[in-house]
């Protein structure tokens, strides 16, 4: 079997690894399909092939989405062995991860609750809270984003040091790590584009986006996400750069244009 193959198999055989694939192959879609759909009118094929693409990624998002009802206990375990930090340095690190993680684990009921609405098995209104699930998507992926960013300054600052010492091996890792922390800047702010794309009619950009160009941003994210697992940086827990955007319902209005 092809090293590729292998690799792809056991990305699969994990339950974390899968819905890594699933995400970007239902962004990958949403960009394909955003884009085909686009087509002049008189190229039939393309939009319909566009169309079902689009079809075909609400299908994915809905299928991580029933996934993520067993999720609660993973991101509870996670966040009570966390704690309030202690094992960190810094005191900002330590605070913003602390917020980031109650972020995430109020993430999970409310999309729960929203989806059990739309599936009518209990009688509320679910847009409040597909609204709710999407505003602590993003405040999770916000304060990712300023969590990365100050390891980033406590990593120059360390690098600094261990070039006056003259630290050859620990210079080299100390890049690795602030090159890690480079990326989960770019896939939490490419998540946070889309998280505010969805939200309510006036806030900054929201609505304002194309199909392709919310999968645009959800690949780039869902490959940043790839290449940090294949490279050893996943714990196997829901990150706020992991943490997935609310289901994409195939309404005329979300996602076929």
């Amino acid at each position: 079997m092809q090293p590729s193959v292998e690799t792809l198999v056991q990305l699969l055989e994990s339950y974390r690894g899968r819905d890594k694939v699933i995400r970007a192959a239902c962004y990958g879609s949403q960009l394909v399909g955003g884009l085909l759909s686009r087509k002049s009118e008189t190229d039939v094929p393309s939009r319909r092939l566009g169309k079902r693409l689009l079809l075909f990624s609400a299908q994915l998002s809905h299928c991580r989405t029933v996934l993520r009802l067993f999720d609660d206990l993973s991101m509870l375990a996670y966040s009570h062995s966390y704690g309030l930090g202690a094992g960190e340095e810094d005191a900002g690190v330590r605070f913003v991860s602390v917020l980031s993680n109650v972020a995430d684990q109020l993430y999970y009921p409310c999309e729960h609750i929203a989806w059990a609405a739309d599936a009518e098995l209990i009688k509320v209104k679910s847009d409040k809270w597909w609204l709710l699930s999407t505003v602590l998507w993003g405040t999770s992926l916000l304060l990712g984003i300023l969590r990365s960013l100050r390891v980033l300054l406590l990593l120059k600052k360390k690098l600094g040091r261990n070039e006056r010492d003259g630290g050859g091996n620990s210079r080299s890792q100390i890049r690795r790590q602030m090159q890690r922390e480079v990326l989960s800047v770019l896939s939490n702010m490419a998540d946070l584009s889309n998280a505010i794309h969805w939200m309510p009619p006036g806030f900054l950009w929201s609505g304002q986006f194309p199909n392709w160009l919310v999968g645009l941003m959800g690949t780039i994210s869902s490959l940043v996400g790839l290449m940090q697992m294949k490279a050893g940086d996943s714990d196997g827990t829901d990150s706020p750069e992991s943490l997935p955007p609310p289901i994409m319902r195939n309404s005329p209005g979300v996602l076929l244009e």
